[in-house]
């Protein structure tokens, strides 16, 4: 008899975790226990089964002796595998239990769970075991040692594939045998095994899933909204996956790695990133039925917040939204996220507020019978255009919407349009792309307004097809104060092209300068001297002005 290495399978019922234990069964380098914990978790709780007095009569309920004994005791193979059920692991128990041996987390949708778990014991949240799951996920982490994590439906779909990488993730030699075994009761089976493991008893492999599954049953309804949030948290830590419907994507890296672990206002509550999300049925799911703004954090101020708010609402207003959140109420939401987040400078809010969630799916308004949905998304975000060295701009044949067909002026959600412009522009390799009105006049760009400079003479193009924008009007103000002249009127894009300078403007980038146009250069190539006197005008205002972010004073 030898020291022998412990791997800890730990699953809620109903998840394969029988099959599983067959699989590793069939090594020639294994022994297999099979709940070894069950005992002490039926003393030390009470809990009712049909079998209780049977096990408490022939299994050791003393958890300190089953751990130290049983799980960890001397044994005649390489290694050995315990199952256990996640509500097995309980105080008291020697912490040896997590300390020692190799850990993995099976997991399964509860949607498969729960119609199947009651043959014995009525399905509840704490038999389901899945917080007991997350539980066991973060002591292992705590510990330095965090679990591999497979899926049930991965063993069902690829089961070689999936057997293969829970291998590699426990260090330990795949072996093909763990994918057949025979029918039938085994010798290994616990003494409950008559009351659960009838299906599994006709098996002789990781079942095949059917196509389409059976319908859920509206009773369980309730279950399933508590079980699944800590299904999803350990799914989206799983190391391999591959979706019903699409290729597996990795994991994008992020601009600014700090957004990884923002937090966002949804509705009236502040949520980590993943968490953040919106109802299917919300407007802006339905049909782009929201209404938005771009705030810009400097040095513990929020700059132009109520020319933004004013634009808010009165594009809310313009789409006859009703169940509007208050002006105050806006603000707080505001900030609150930033103080959350720790954001003073240097950062930028997507502020939109949506029509809200509809009680059926459909373009009437008056489905929406919920308020508005107020959604606070503050990023850290430097400016997203190189406003030292400038940007390049292209033509995009997609026309901006004439007020005919959608007012500009309202700042909605609806950017189609936009969206096909900047496509053109990233397949020119051009940092934006222009967009003309219906009569080939210079409008905007994709996402910022734009003015030229000719002989000393500012030109902006009217906001008739564009938005008048907020940093576009302060820009305005900055000129006329700088003493340069300013005129609005149409610009064709011929100008443009023989403009002696160029820049853009919005709150996402500020002013940001353009070097070249349709593959003309803008004067000289360079940065020209209205611009950056503007920039450093603009520069100045921003540190100047804005409303203070409220903070708490410590006691």
């Amino acid at each position: 008899m030898a020291e022998i290495e412990v791997i800890h399978s730990w699953s809620a019922p109903r998840s394969l975790s029988t099959s599983l234990m067959y699989s590793f069964a069939q090594r020639d380098d294994i022994e297999v226990f099979d709940e070894p914990l069950y005992a002490n978790f039926l003393q030390v709780t009470g809990a009712k089964r049909p079998y209780r007095e049977e096990v408490l009569s022939k299994m050791e309920s003393d958890g300190e002796k089953i751990v130290n004994e049983i799980i960890y005791g001397p044994g005649n193979k390489t290694y050995r595998f315990c199952k256990h059920m996640s509500k097995q692991l309980l105080p008291g128990l020697s912490s040896d239990l997590m300390k020692k041996g190799k850990h993995f987390i099976l997991i399964r949708n509860p949607m498969d769970i729960l119609p199947s778990f009651d043959k014995v014991v009525p399905p509840t949240f704490l038999e389901v075991g899945l917080a007991a799951l997350v539980t066991i996920y973060s002591v292992l982490c705590d510990l330095g040692n965090p679990p591999a994590i497979i899926d049930a439906g991965e063993l069902q779909r690829d089961p070689e594939g999936a057997l293969r990488g829970l291998c590699e993730d426990l260090n330990i030699p795949f072996q093909p045998t763990m994918l057949k075994w025979e029918a039938g009761p085994k010798p290994i089976d616990g003494i409950w095994a008559p009351w659960w493991y009838g299906s599994v008893h006709k098996s002789t492999s990781f079942k095949t899933e059917h196509r389409y599954p059976k319908t859920f049953p509206s009773s369980l309804y309730d279950l399933l909204e508590q079980c699944l949030p800590f299904y999803n948290f350990l799914k989206c830590r799983l190391k391999r996956s591959s979706a019903l419907l699409s290729s597996p994507v990795p994991p994008p890296s992020l601009p600014v790695s700090a957004n990884e672990k923002l937090l966002a206002w949804v509705g009236d509550e502040i949520l980590p990133r993943d968490s953040a999300k919106v109802s299917v049925l919300d407007s802006v799911v339905q049909g782009g039925d929201s209404v938005w703004e771009g705030l810009r954090i400097y040095k513990g101020k929020i700059f132009k917040l109520e020319e933004h708010l004013d634009r808010l609402f009165d594009s809310a207003k313009a789409l006859a939204f009703s169940n509007i959140p208050t002006r105050g109420e806006v603000k707080e939401a505001i900030f609150t996220t930033l103080i959350r987040n720790g954001m003073f400078d240097n950062s930028h809010i997507r502020l939109s507020l949506t029509r809200g969630k509809k009680v059926t799916s459909g373009m009437s308004p008056a489905f929406n019978l919920y308020g508005c949905t107020l959604i606070v998304l503050a990023e850290w975000k430097p400016p997203v255009y190189d406003n030292t060295k400038g940007v390049v701009l292209v033509t995009a044949s997609t026309r901006r919407n004439s007020p005919n067909n959608l007012d500009s002026k309202i700042h909605h959600n609806n950017l189609l349009n936009n969206i096909l412009a900047k496509i053109e522009g990233n397949n020119a390799g051009a940092d934006d792309a222009i967009m003309l009105d219906k009569d080939g006049y210079v409008s905007e760009t994709n996402a910022t307004n734009i003015f030229m400079v000719k002989k000393g003479r500012v030109l902006t193009p009217h906001a008739d097809y564009c938005l008048p924008g907020i940093t576009r009007a302060t820009v305005m103000d900055l000129v006329v104060k700088e003493r340069f002249a300013l005129e609005e009127r149409r610009v064709s894009l011929s100008e443009f092209h023989t403009a002696d300078e160029v820049w853009t403007t919005g709150t996402m980038g500020e002013l940001s300068p353009v070097v070249k146009v349709d593959g003309r250069l803008v004067g000289d190539g360079q940065v020209g001297p209205v611009t950056r006197t503007l920039q450093n005008a603009y520069k100045k205002l921003t540190e100047e002005a804005g409303v203070p972010i409220p903070t708490y004073q410590r006691e």
